[in-house]
């Protein structure tokens, strides 16, 4: 607070409090304090010293709100309780610093030391509250202290020039409010409501920031794996052409010379075949990745359009928070807080619901990998949980946690997923520090729970095995 103000203040509180006795004292946070001083229709005396704003003024507070706000009470405020009924006998303000006493009369002898004055501090990053016995040493601070004469036991000195931080408040007026604390109220609840709206705005701006980077990243992804698999059409021709060239085409080793019939002159082209498949194998494999590369592709590209729009949402609201921002919109900052908080409070319930025991991930993909933590939490995850159409992994010859993937479209997971959820199998297992571990995977209809066996244990009738290294790598859902 600015030396004028707090001058404005003391002569109000000489006015006011001067001959009044203590009451009951508040601790409204570690670094605040309301005290009654009995004035009824004045209020209580509100102290803080927190660094960025130290000061003191009288609030017009019921006792039941300050009761319900309060918390346990510091040593200092514990102390000062101790002097209740001892009345005021002065209130002086330092000449140069921004330091206030409250003298006592009438000191408690119930304790070895008795407290005559109580120093308020209002001095920056040094502000602080001291209670001193009749020598002026120090008997209680509410903040750690800093510096010489500051110290428990020490002969109270106010702090430095150094110590003490020039204030660059304004001076406060009375204008229109009927008391100077009525005018230093709303000027420190004005102060508080701006940095409210600061805290606020920038959470959400780094949250929704946090969104589109996510977005951004998932969307590359996905489009890499486009690239990756190709088109589709080519593995169907190269099929085609196979077939084709049953009758007459010519194999040495794992070369096949064949006519292409596709293209114009019909050349004869080359091509690499396991020399222990038949051509009809050969067919048959390049049509089947032709199928899986058709139906992934289409995947794909419903997963990229819903990113993509997701991602104008996301930006929709990036530009609607900045124009709340410029504008000090605060309602609008709100509905968009709102929303963002019933949209997580949906997504928790349902993402959490019935699966207690598990840690959640979420893959590169965008698919959510549940990991089971006990024996028992194993069993929920794979027969209460997991439907037929789940991917389930577990570390071969290994005890460790059963892993699921939620797949709610049935279609064919992407294989990065696949590595990640086995990556977390061999890191939740026994075999955690080895440098790679054999992981079986099937889908959870190819598993049964033998009669009588012990929680965790599974019958597998098809799996398949991949060697992963041991990794927890990928976005952990809170």
């Amino acid at each position: 607070m600015h030396q004028e103000t707090l001058k404005t203040i003391v002569a109000e509180l000489e006015d006011l409090v001067a001959g009044r006795p203590l009451g009951r004292v508040f601790q409204l946070s570690p670094t605040s304090l309301a005290i009654d001083f009995h004035l009824r229709q004045e209020g209580q005396l509100f102290i803080s010293v927190e660094p960025a704003a130290p000061r003191l003024y009288l609030v017009k507070r019921g006792v039941r709100e300050l009761e319900r706000k309060a918390i346990s009470p510091s040593p200092f405020a514990q102390a000062l309780q101790t002097m209740m009924d001892t009345v005021v006998s002065a209130i002086t303000k330092d000449q140069v610093e921004r330091v206030l006493r409250f003298h006592f009369a009438g000191a408690t002898e119930l304790v070895e030391r008795p407290i005559t004055t109580m120093v308020a501090q209002l001095t920056g990053r040094s502000a602080n509250l001291f209670l001193l016995d009749g020598d002026q040493r120090i008997v209680q601070a509410l903040r750690r202290p800093m510096g010489q004469g500051q110290q428990p036991s020490e002969k109270y000195q106010p702090p430095s020039q150094g110590a003490a931080r020039i204030s660059r408040e304004p001076i406060i007026s009375i204008g229109s409010f009927h008391s100077i604390s009525e005018a230093a109220a709303e000027h420190y609840r004005q102060l508080e409501a701006e940095e409210e709206f600061k805290n606020a705005a920038a959470t959400l701006k780094d949250r929704v920031r946090r969104e589109i980077t996510r977005r951004a990243k998932l969307r590359a992804n996905l489009q890499q794996d486009l690239v990756n698999h190709g088109n589709a059409d080519t593995h169907k021709r190269l099929g085609d052409l196979l077939l084709a060239n049953i009758a007459n085409a010519k194999r040495a080793g794992d070369r096949a010379t064949v006519t292409d019939y596709y293209s114009d002159g019909q050349p004869d082209i080359e091509l690499t075949i396991d020399e222990n498949k038949s051509l009809q194998d050969a067919a048959a494999d390049a049509f089947s990745r032709y199928g899986k590369a058709k139906r992934a592709v289409g995947e794909i590209k419903e997963r990229l359009m819903l990113v993509e729009q997701e991602l104008a949402e996301l930006r929709d609201k990036q530009t609607k928070l900045d124009e709340a921002i410029a504008s000090r919109d605060e309602s609008i900052l709100t509905n968009l807080a709102a929303g963002k908080q019933k949209t997580a409070a949906r997504a928790k319930a349902k993402e959490s619901k019935n699966i207690p025991g598990t840690r959640r991930y979420r893959s590169s993909d965008g698919y959510e990998v549940i990991v089971g933590r006990t024996a028992r939490d194993n069993d929920n995850l794979t027969f209460r949980v997991a439907r037929p159409n789940y991917l389930w992994l577990h570390a071969g010859d290994y005890p460790g946690s059963h892993v699921i993937v939620r797949n709610a479209n049935r279609r064919e997971l992407p294989q990065r997923t696949v590595i990640e959820a086995a990556q977390l199998a061999a890191k939740f297992s026994q075999a955690s520090k080895d440098s790679k571990v054999i992981i079986h995977y099937t889908l959870r209809k190819y598993l049964s729970k033998p009669k009588g066996s012990a929680p965790g244990l599974v019958r597998m009738s098809s799996f398949k095995t991949i060697a992963v290294e041991p990794a927890e790598n990928i976005e952990r859902i809170i």
